[in-house]
Parts: structure tokens; C-alpha cells; sequence
């Protein structure tokens, strides 16, 4: 069984865990979530690809903005009662660390996602200075965007019951 990590965000979402995966493991889905974010993933969602995701004022424009640069070192959907993981390595020239998303089935129309980031700044400063001066932002865009993914679950799991 995959361990959960403590500083983890969880929300329960009212899909099976197959439906959330597909919503909250694709990041370019992200970018509907995270306010002034464009995403970009070179092919598909795979071990090995690159995901950059730049937010800024115009970035959504194309702008230039701060990359948050990721390679996707884990991306294994949920399987009968194994969940779904996914993690990243950020290995931009700005942000460093390592995110991971998990989900689990709680039933057979609901699941549970975790989603957790241990992210630094690039640079002279310790690391784990530099992770206090991100983490509550990053604590309240992980917040702010699976609540958005809830609000995307709902809205499928309607579509579903008509």
C-alpha cells in the first residue's frame, strides 16, 4: 500500500476513483483551478514528461510569469482497491521539491484525494527557510484548487445521473 503524506490536503470528491484520477492526476486540468495559471505537458501524462505550469498576471496570454517546471516521476491510475498516484519532481530554475496527488476509492461512487507539495526556493537560502516562505501559499492554492475539483466532480457526477 502507498503511504499518504501527513502534510497532505484531502478532500473527498462524490465520484469513483477512476473519475477522479482523470480530473485531478491530468495536470492541465490545473489550470481551470489555479487562478492566473496556464499549464503545458509535453505529450501525454507519462513517467518521464514535462510539465510546466507558469502563473502570473498575464500568463494565461502567454505571458512570462514564475514556471513552476515538473517531471512526472510516477503516474499509476487507481486499480481495483490500489489508489492512484502520481508525483512530480519541480526542477525549474525557481521552485524545487516534489508534489505527489493520491486517489483512493472510499465506495463505489465516492473517493478520497490527497494531494501534498514540499516545495522550496532555488538558491543560497537554507531550505527549510526558504519551504516556510512558500508553503502557506502553496497550502492555500492546493486548497483553492481541489475545491474547484470537487466543484468539476459534481457537476460529472450530475451529468452521470440525469
Amino acid at each position: 500500500m502507498t503511504s499518504i503524506p501527513i502534510d497532505a490536503v484531502v478532500r473527498s470528491f462524490p465520484v469513483d476513483a477512476a473519475t477522479a484520477w482523470e480530473l485531478v492526476a491530468d495536470l492541465r486540468n490545473h489550470e481551470r483551478w489555479i487562478p492566473l495559471t496556464r499549464v503545458s505537458l509535453d505529450g501525454p501524462a507519462r513517467v518521464g514528461a514535462r510539465v510546466t505550469a507558469v502563473s502570473g498576471p498575464f500568463a494565461r496570454r502567454g505571458f512570462p510569469g514564475l514556471a513552476d517546471v515538473m517531471t512526472i516521476d510516477r503516474y499509476d491510475p487507481p486499480a481495483g482497491a490500489e489508489p492512484g498516484v502520481a508525483t512530480f519532481t519541480k526542477t525549474g530554475h525557481v521552485l524545487k521539491g516534489h508534489a505527489s496527488i493520491v486517489v483512493v476509492a472510499a465506495g463505489p461512487s465516492s473517493s478520497r484525494v490527497f494531494w501534498s507539495e514540499d516545495v522550496y526556493l532555488a538558491g543560497p537560502l537554507p531550505r527549510r527557510l526558504t519551504g516556510a516562505l512558500v508553503s502557506p501559499f502553496l497550502g492555500a492554492m492546493v486548497r483553492y484548487a481541489l475545491m474547484r475539483a470537487r466543484q468539476d466532480a459534481r457537476a460529472t457526477d450530475r451529468l452521470r445521473n440525469r
